[in-house]
């Protein structure tokens, strides 16, 4: 029989098909095999841990079969209790696989210490982002004489009279002592004169 009587053949026709029906056979199992192995449609609901202790987070992840991997402590929180779960990725919410990894990051012991930056004579435009941005607050603002109007004179803290380096918590309120600007400047050399005879 020659090839091109075989190509028409009804011989020919019939192992294309089956070979066609083994292909899909083999696809098909090798598809129920990937969804089988990968879990599909098993998807578990990523629970909130958020305020959760180390230990509560794992026992609530271990049900669920799902993993943990702390990453870091972040900046003290008042918000979250010390040491509780501050982040978590994937968030709460998501549907993730069996065993997936959650990351967690957790809320430090307290705030850090900062050092008071230099703020005397610079105006309360610029004094006031350059405590915010280092994690300060801004606290009592009061005015005496001074030339400079709304020119930082003084740092305080609870009263106490700051310099700059001065070591002081995150957080902290600092009160401010501005110029009023209502100070002429003759006034200022008489008050001058007036020390030096003193």
């Amino acid at each position: 029989m020659s090839l091109r009587n075989y190509l028409s053949s009804k011989v020919f026709f019939t192992q294309l098909a089956i070979a066609f029906a083994i292909i899909f056979v083999l696809g098909f199992l090798l598809l129920q095999w990937i969804s089988f192995t990968t879990n599909h449609g098993q998807e578990i609901t990523v629970p909130s841990l958020s305020k959760m202790t180390v230990e509560q987070a794992e026992e609530k992840l271990d049900d669920l079969d799902l993993d943990y991997i702390l990453l870091d402590t972040v900046d003290y929180d008042a918000d979250y209790p010390k040491f509780s779960v501050v982040k978590q990725d994937p968030l709460a919410g998501a549907k993730v696989k069996e065993g997936r990894k959650i990351y967690l990051k957790i809320n430090s012991s307290g705030y850090t210490s900062v050092r008071i930056p230099n703020l005397i004579e610079q105006t309360m435009r610029q004094a006031e982002p350059t405590l915010l941005s280092i994690g300060l607050v801004l606290g009592e603002i009061t005015y005496k004489p001074y030339l400079g109007k709304d020119m930082v004179l003084e740092m305080k803290q609870n009263g106490k009279l700051l310099k700059p380096g001065d070591k002081v918590l995150k957080a902290s309120k600092i009160d401010l002592v501005l110029g009023d600007g209502k100070v002429g400047f003759e006034e200022e050399i008489d008050q001058e004169a007036t020390d030096s005879v003193e």
